[in-house]
């Protein structure tokens, strides 16, 4: 009896630290295919007082395009949409930009991406020690964001920030009633970065980011996150500009889509309902169904009363298919500025898009809204023909 007693206290710990202890790796399987979904609630600040709150929806498609050992080849699409309101309830405007990036990431989490990619933003995090864990186990490593700021400061090489992570291996926590093993990360920033080549440019760096990951050991990746931040930049020509805010993220597994067919099935349901105007092509991103010569009011994205019936039509196709997230893309002819082309397929894309998210075709957060204006014609835009070819609305059906 006195052995077992003087052995139970050991035997515990045995056996706590088996249940406890969690090895972390990053898993990649090929052709494997992904989303992530992040919302980004932040107010700004410009020299100390409250200019603006945004909304920002990130939809990150995300493919493994090789395996080599240990080390996975990705390929992903960043499409990011801003809304924003400012201080005084004026209205809400949004924008919306899209970026495709391509890297390699190993089991610990380190990447290898080329310099002239600006997505992802926050690079070799998390990173992991290649060991055991037990909860309260600590590590850390270096990583770094990148930031595009080429509107804001006319900077026009990707921005790099570097920092120093610190994590904690916290045991189980639930997200949205699952059980996962979670870790901390925390980091800091303080920078004074040599000035850049642009009209302004950070002569000092601030922020403060908090994270707790919720992790699929099964997957080998994050199911998902969330997130505290402030982040300051003192700029050049004396202004401040300050960014307060949380954030969350969560991953969706992505089934391979049938193109082919859901085209096909499409097809037969334009033909059905009789919508004037509309076709159907493959694309890599998924099936695009094209509303050649959509009415607008003129020099405007209001639509015509006779085009919201063309659009109920179209959203009882588009209900057919509720797993898939959708882009909205508006086309102009070549005509008038490029500047004003943009701007004006972007508002009608939006027109459009709202009108489906009002029929509840799908809710805002799973609609991406682009304008390319004329660079990507269909047809020959030095005819009338063409150019009413080139006059859209599309729709994609995404694959990822």
């Amino acid at each position: 009896m006195r052995i077992l007693k003087t052995l139970a206290p050991i035997i515990f710990l045995l056996i706590t630290s088996q249940v406890f202890s969690e090895e972390f790796y990053y898993k990649a399987r090929d052709g494997e295919r992904y989303r992530i979904i992040s919302t980004v609630n932040q107010d700004v600040l410009v020299n100390r007082r409250l200019s603006h709150s945004a909304e920002i929806i990130n939809r990150i498609a995300v493919e493994t395009t090789g395996v080599d050992g240990e080390t996975g080849s990705f390929r992903a699409v960043f499409q990011t949409a801003e809304k924003t309101v400012t201080v005084d309830g004026g209205e809400t405007s949004d924008w919306s930009r899209e970026y495709i990036s391509e890297f390699e990431r190993d089991r610990l989490g380190h990447l290898t991406i080329g310099e002239e990619y600006y997505m992802p933003v926050v690079r070799n995090v998390p990173v992991f020690p290649d060991r055991s864990l037990q909860p309260d186990d600590f590590w850390s490593a270096e990583g770094y964001e990148v930031h595009d700021f080429r509107d804001g400061f006319g900077i026009e090489e990707p921005y790099r920030i570097p920092f120093w992570a610190y994590y904690v291996y916290l045991g189980t926590r639930e997200w949205k009633g699952v059980s996962y093993p979670a870790f901390s990360v925390s980091y800091r920033i303080n920078n004074q970065p040599p000035p850049a080549s642009g009209r302004i440019w950070p002569n000092r760096i601030q922020g403060a980011f908090d994270q707790i990951v919720y992790w699929d050991t099964e997957l080998g990746m994050a199911a998902a996150y969330e997130e505290q931040f402030r982040m300051l930049f003192e700029l050049s020509n004396g202004q401040t500009i300050e960014f307060i805010g949380r954030a969350e993220a969560e991953v969706i597994e992505v089934e391979p889509m049938d193109m082919e067919t859901i085209a096909e099935e499409i097809l037969e349901d334009i033909l059905r309902l009789d919508i004037e105007g509309a076709t159907v092509r493959i694309e890599d991103i998924g099936v695009t169904i094209s509303l050649e010569d959509i009415q607008f009011l003129p020099d405007s994205a209001i639509l015509r009363e006779g085009e919201k019936l063309k659009l109920d039509k179209l959203a009882e196709i588009l209900l057919t298919y509720p797993e898939r997230d959708i882009l909205v893309s508006g086309h102009t002819a070549l005509a008038g500025t490029r500047a004003g082309r943009d701007q004006l397929s972007l508002e009608r894309a939006r027109s459009v898009a709202n009108y489906l998210i009002e029929q509840g075709v799908r809710t805002p957060d799973r609609v991406v809204i682009q304008g390319f204006g004329a660079e990507r014609p269909l047809a020959d835009n030095s005819t009338e023909a063409g150019r009413q070819q080139n006059r859209r609305v599309e729709i994609t059906l995404l694959e990822n």
